[in-house]
């Protein structure tokens, strides 16, 4: 026993204090898998099944606004209008498009009975077009619950709707769900790209379960009618370019009226991220808008990345000065909290992206793990760059 303690007595006051530092971020590490980004998946499983009569399923207006995308809305329009539900509408906002959408919408009429359109003219205020567009489809849904998407996404089943009619049973007046990121074709960066869509997703969806809810994203998300127009509208988001979805649902949301909705069966799916600039647009409006979160979210989020920076810098510099020093106690230490952080969280993102997306990562994990937070940083400067002239 002597001998085992004579081995820490030789640790110079450098060991020390980094293999305490690279101990206290590794918990706070593993603290945020196991009680954060474990959520979404360990919900999910743990939610019963339940069966809801026809008479008792609400009424709900699907709303998809679309702009100069005539091609992906011919494609994926049937998904939306052949859904398993008794009571609904679609409703499509051609937001001043000068491509065939309005053709493609008025043959679509004709063999749907249940799809109406509304359009924006050309040439409407650019900042505040999007938010025009859903304003103009709330204020035509014939029903209360209205449930968004885009016109480049599709349903996964015929049932999604029914799946979100469910849900609302409950008394929710929001419910969030999941959109996945398919690949029709190589992409560049597209393992990255589905990771960092599940990462954003598990980020928002952990925290609405947990009971603080602070963003949702427009490609599947629903809310009461009645809510918006109580909330007056969007007009606590003018003026801010996006933020019709996120920014929104974080002036609106709490505790009480927030629910998520992860089934198989309510998920949404696009695939027409066809490379890693349209991603980079996509996530860009969500890193620029989140400047103007309220609530507590970004800075549990940061204070995580943060930390995790910190881990693998500290974790550099203990195997450094470890061999550095032959002390192989604090070597063999270092790569052992490694090694348990990474099998942690492997373990922890495989489960929400079997569930979510059917894929596994592996190793690759290490590296998305380690770019993402550049990935951010860089997507952010970006978005603010866009963005200079638009505020």
């Amino acid at each position: 026993m002597n001998i085992f303690f004579s081995y820490f007595e030789a640790f110079s006051i450098i060991e020390w204090v980094l293999g305490a530092s690279l101990l206290f971020f590794f918990i706070i590490q593993i603290l945020y898998s196991i009680f954060l980004f474990r959520k979404p998946q360990a919900f999910e499983k743990k939610r019963e099944e339940f069966i809801v009569d026809e008479d008792e399923l609400p009424g709900i207006s699907v709303i998809v606004t679309s702009k100069n995308n005539s091609f992906e809305l011919e494609k994926n329009l049937p998904y939306f209008l052949n859904q398993n539900y008794p009571l609904y509408e679609v409703i499509v906002v051609n937001s001043g498009s000068t491509d065939d959408t309005d053709d493609v919408l008025k043959l679509a009429e004709q063999k749907y009975s249940q799809l109406y359109h509304t359009f924006i003219p050309a040439g409407a205020d650019e900042v505040n077009e999007k938010k025009l567009a859903i304003t103009l489809g709330v204020k035509a849904a014939k029903y209360d619950i209205v449930l968004f998407s885009e016109s480049y996404c599709r349903p996964f089943s015929n049932n999604w709707i029914r799946e979100f009619g469910k849900e609302f049973t409950k008394g929710k007046d929001i419910l969030l769900g999941y959109s996945k990121v398919i690949f029709t074709n190589r992409v560049g960066l597209g393992n990255f790209i589905r990771y960092d869509n599940l990462i954003h997703h598990l980020k928002f969806l952990s925290l609405a379960i947990a009971g603080k809810p602070f963003m949702g994203i427009g490609r599947n998300m629903a809310y009461k009618k009645e809510l918006f127009f109580n909330n007056k509208g969007l007009s606590s988001v003018l003026g801010i370019d996006g933020g019709e979805d996120d920014l929104y649902i974080n002036r609106i949301s709490n505790r009480k009226n927030t629910g998520v909705i992860l089934s198989k069966d309510s998920i949404i799916e696009t695939d027409s991220v066809d490379s890693f600039s349209t991603w980079r647009s996509i996530k860009s409006k969500y890193l620029y808008t989140k400047q103007f979160y309220k609530g507590p979210a970004n800075s549990i989020f940061g204070f995580e990345t943060i930390t995790k920076q910190l881990f693998y810098l500290i974790l550099v510099l203990s195997i450094a000065v470890s061999i550095y020093f032959s002390n192989f106690i604090l070597l063999g230490f270092s790569v052992l909290l490694f090694i348990i952080r990474f099998i942690i969280l492997l373990l922890v993102i495989n489960k929400n992206s079997v569930w979510f997306d059917s894929k596994k990562f592996n190793i690759n994990l290490l590296c998305y793990d380690l770019l993402q937070p550049i990935s951010n940083l860089r997507f952010k400067k970006y978005a603010n760059k866009r963005n200079k002239y638009r505020i």
